[in-house]
């Protein structure tokens, strides 16, 4: 059953009806993404992880609805702020960015050999941020920050490598002939573009434009915002694949790709209109987020199969495993939430140490973890939805 929409904000609920649209023959609603009034635990059983939760609160600059952060401001918990917590929900720790800014992708990382804080901070722009990313100590005090100028550093992904890069997204705005998806001849987008900085030196070190690699034709979405500019990628996440290479996720296409980390060519890609593994059936997924290698072979990634005006089914994290010499994925595990959460926009998992996985459902406003055979052993409800959600212990 899912959570009914208190009645202290059923003139926000207007938004996301608007941004829902009409559903389908047999419709799968998105979940409502409002949770409450406060951080709520709802399963807490033997055998949770230790640890803090690292998470943002207010609208993510990620947040697809237009105008839900300026309602949300107004509302308890609607206020930007990187949050540690406990697990009742205890914030042990806050920081707040300038009024006017920001904050999203909050979690640790490791900088220099050290545990360190890490988020995106600036401004909001349709559904992608403009700003920079920034390395704290324990205690919010700015170590150094990663700026790529130009179109700035986007919400979506802030990842530091072990060799003192950083892979960030970005979204500069171009002209570009749209007819294929149904737009103007003579149009604006965002072409969505994946970075390799260097950290010490802020220094470009590779840039991949899905514009210059992916068909405009395979966007699955129109594209259309409610301005002119249309948006029809939309880069969520990088990170590395076992051999060094970029493993890039688009949402408006529907699919990972794996790109190469000099040339920028396409080694393969799953799912969308033109794979090139064959996917056994069970693979199946849309809109997808936070696509990641958890060990040699196998890819985990977290299903939204929602963008809002489209519902394919309920949201899940898919285990798959990819075989480069075959070119076949093989679905191994589907995790979904007990409640049938179908999530439009956002969303992570994280592998822990013990062998559990913490889930993060997005604009569905839930942080679970999940035994590796399935069983909840934590949920808990937040009062709006959060980017990305990590678990893990206290850096000093």
């Amino acid at each position: 059953m899912r959570r009914h929409l208190p009645i202290s904000l059923a003139a926000t609920a207007t938004l996301v009806a608007a941004a829902c649209g009409s559903a389908a023959a047999e419709p799968v609603l998105p979940t409502v993404p409002f949770g409450g009034l406060a951080y709520t635990v709802n399963v807490e059983k033997p055998g949770v992880s230790d640890g803090y939760l690292y998470y943002t609160v207010g609208v993510s600059a990620a947040a697809l609805v237009p105008g839900l952060g300026a309602v949300a401001r107004a509302l308890p918990g609607g206020k930007p702020a990187n949050v540690i917590a406990d697990r009742s929900g205890k914030p042990i720790q806050r920081y707040e960015p300038p009024v006017g800014q920001d904050v999203s992708n909050f979690r640790t990382q490791t900088y220099q050999g050290r545990k360190v804080l890490t988020w995106w901070q600036g401004s909001t722009v349709a559904g992608h941020g403009f700003g920079v990313g920034i390395i704290a100590d324990e205690n919010f005090n700015v170590l150094t920050t990663v700026d790529p100028g130009g179109a700035g550093a986007d919400v979506h992904e802030f990842r530091l490598t072990p060799d003192g890069h950083a892979l960030l997204t970005s979204y500069p705005q171009v002209d570009a002939d749209l007819t294929a998806i149904g737009g103007p001849k003579n149009g604006k987008m965002f072409d969505t573009v994946a970075l390799v900085m260097d950290v010490a030196s802020g220094k470009e070190l590779f840039r991949w434009s899905a514009a210059e690699h992916v068909p405009l034709a395979d966007s699955q979405t129109s594209g259309k915002l409610n301005s002119d500019v249309y948006d029809p990628y939309h880069m969520n996440s990088i990170s590395l694949d076992p051999s060094g290479n970029l493993l890039v996720s688009l949402r408006n296409t529907a699919a990972v790709y794996d790109v190469h980390p000099r040339t920028g060519d396409i080694r393969w890609q799953l799912g969308g209109k033109h794979p090139t593994l064959a996917a056994d059936p069970g693979v199946e997924f849309a809109f997808q987020h936070d696509a990641e290698f958890t060990d040699a072979t196998t890819l985990r990634l977290f299903n939204n199969n929602s963008d809002g005006p489209e519902s394919r089914g309920h949201s899940s994290v898919e285990w798959i495993n990819i075989d480069l010499a075959a070119n076949r994925a093989t679905l191994l595990r589907n995790q979904e939430h007990p409640e049938g959460l179908v999530s439009f926009a956002m969303g992570n998992a994280e592998a822990l140490p013990n062998g559990n996985t913490l889930v993060c459902w997005g604009m569905a406003p839930h942080i679970s973890e999940f035994t590796p055979t399935g069983d909840l052993v934590y949920d808990a409800t937040l009062p709006f939805g959060t980017y990305r959600a990590y678990l893990d212990t206290l850096p000093s």
